[in-house]
């Protein structure tokens, strides 16, 4: 094959090889061998980074990996730990009855604390997504992470206090109950020793005597403090009945701050309103009568002859609302101060979840004609299913360690029926038990529980960070 020529000119240059004008490809450098140009600073100057890692290392080393190696040696030492125990440790920690009931009360925790926390916080982020006024609510909802679980035990030691004049919640609950349930209207009366009325079982009260219309009947009450009759009405003495009826008063029998003979009505001496009476005739009621705000009261005719009775029902204790810190309740009383505190970190970080979700799936959804229950249930909850297990694994760790809220809020009557691993560990350790081998040994169990969720905790987010 011949090599193309271009032709030549009139009076130029005889003709030239094409491919001798055409540049050819350039040539290759060889590939450079050896070291990279840049070489990262950790491996020029590997000093340089432990320099660097020396403090945290030195840190973490004496305030983690020694604790814990100390610990789980100090586990198979007896109580002053001079001599070697084995397992005994471990045997005591499985067969005593207050151990056990702190697994039994952490397991409580585990299951019932970090559900409920979650599922406040997916409520809240979704129903204040929708308001004006969510970010004013998150920040009341959040604000008690600020407080320091010692400052929320106090408080809530307060709030569950058995007295309504102290404690709130029995406050509000006993202002609910007597809403719609009568109370007694003289809780504390009683009569004088000397009083035509005596003690008749039950805590009622019935005249020494018959009665009848020809005189009516008195029935004096001590005992009530002045401050609950400042607002009665002075009592009147009771007129005689028409037709047989038995006509009576109910009083106070005592004058504050000057003289009263006893069993007579003074001057300035106050009526007891509300009073029930009864009319008893052979073991059985014949009539009955309610003092009016005079303290008067009138029976019909057939109570003539009768023991006039004042039920039980007029002296009962007033409602002094519910045990919160009670054997049965306590548990449950802690862990809602706990729920409290935490139910904001979880709607924080559901509600950041809840910001990535697409809405077009949301609208289409709408759009295919799925109502809103069915859009949060069907959609929103996948969707933020992450987001839920990293929150409720979190919270799980949190509460495998409870300590504080317990310690404070748990009477010391009650506190055996509130303990946790967490408690016990320092009650065996620090407290009256003074065995550290004990103590130690709880320490590891509590360890070896909160390892797998920690494990489980750190997979999850590093699953999600590769997406």
């Amino acid at each position: 094959m011949s090599t193309p020529t271009t032709p030549p000119e009139p009076g130029g240059e005889p003709p030239r090889d094409v491919s001798e004008a055409q540049p050819g490809p350039a040539p290759v450098a060889p590939a450079k061998r050896g070291r990279p140009d840049r070489v990262s600073a950790m491996r020029r100057r590997p000093w340089l980074a432990a320099a660097f890692l020396l403090p945290a290392l030195v840190l973490l080393g004496a305030l983690v990996v020694y604790p814990i190696g100390y610990s789980a040696v100090r586990a198979f030492l007896d109580k002053d730990g001079s001599g070697f125990a084995g397992f005994d440790n471990f045997s005591e920690v499985f067969t005593d009855d207050t151990t056990l009931t702190a697994f039994k009360n952490n397991l409580i925790w585990v299951i019932v604390a970090p559900a409920v926390c979650t599922a406040l916080g997916l409520i809240f982020a979704v129903l204040t997504e929708r308001v004006r006024w969510g970010t004013a609510f998150k920040l009341l909802v959040f604000m008690p992470m600020a407080i320091s679980m010692l400052a929320a035990g106090i408080i809530f030691r307060l709030v569950y206090e058995q007295d309504p004049d102290r404690g709130v919640a029995n406050a509000m609950w006993t202002t609910v109950h007597d809403t719609f349930v009568d109370t007694a209207p003289w809780p504390d009366a009683r009569p004088r020793p000397d009083a035509p009325l005596e003690a008749s079982g039950g805590g009622a009260y019935t005249t020494r005597g018959t009665v009848s219309a020809a005189d009516p009947a008195n029935l004096p009450l001590v005992g009530i403090p002045p401050r609950e009759t400042a607002d009665a009405t002075p009592a009147e003495k009771a007129e005689r009945g028409g037709d047989g009826e038995i006509t009576g008063t109910v009083w106070q029998d005592f004058v504050k701050g000057g003289r009263s003979e006893d069993g007579v009505i003074d001057q300035g001496e106050k009526a007891l309103k509300d009073v029930k009476v009864e009319a008893v005739k052979d073991g059985r009621v014949v009539a009955t009568a309610t003092s009016g705000a005079d303290g008067t009261f009138t029976l019909p005719a057939e109570a003539d002859g009768a023991h006039l009775r004042l039920p039980s029902s007029n002296f009962a204790a007033p409602y002094g609302g519910v045990d919160w810190l009670g054997p049965t309740l306590v548990t449950p009383a802690i862990i809602g101060s706990y729920v409290w505190m935490w139910a904001g970190f979880a709607m924080v970080l559901i509600a950041a979840g809840l910001a990535g979700v697409p809405r077009e799936l949301l609208e289409q959804a709408r759009v295919d004609g799925a109502n809103e229950w069915k859009v949060f249930r069907k959609i929103t909850v996948p969707l933020l299913a992450p987001v839920l297990a990293v929150v409720t694994v979190t919270l799980m760790i949190n509460v495998l360690k409870i300590f504080d809220l317990v310690y404070i809020i748990a009477p010391g009557a009650t506190q055996k029926d509130a303990n946790v691993l967490a408690l016990q560990l320092y009650l065996e350790s620090f407290g009256g038990g003074a065995n550290q081998g004990v103590g130690s040994a709880i320490a590891v169990i509590l360890l070896l529980l909160v390892v797998p969720v920690m494990v489980i905790n750190v997979r999850r987010l590093r699953r999600e960070s590769r997406r």
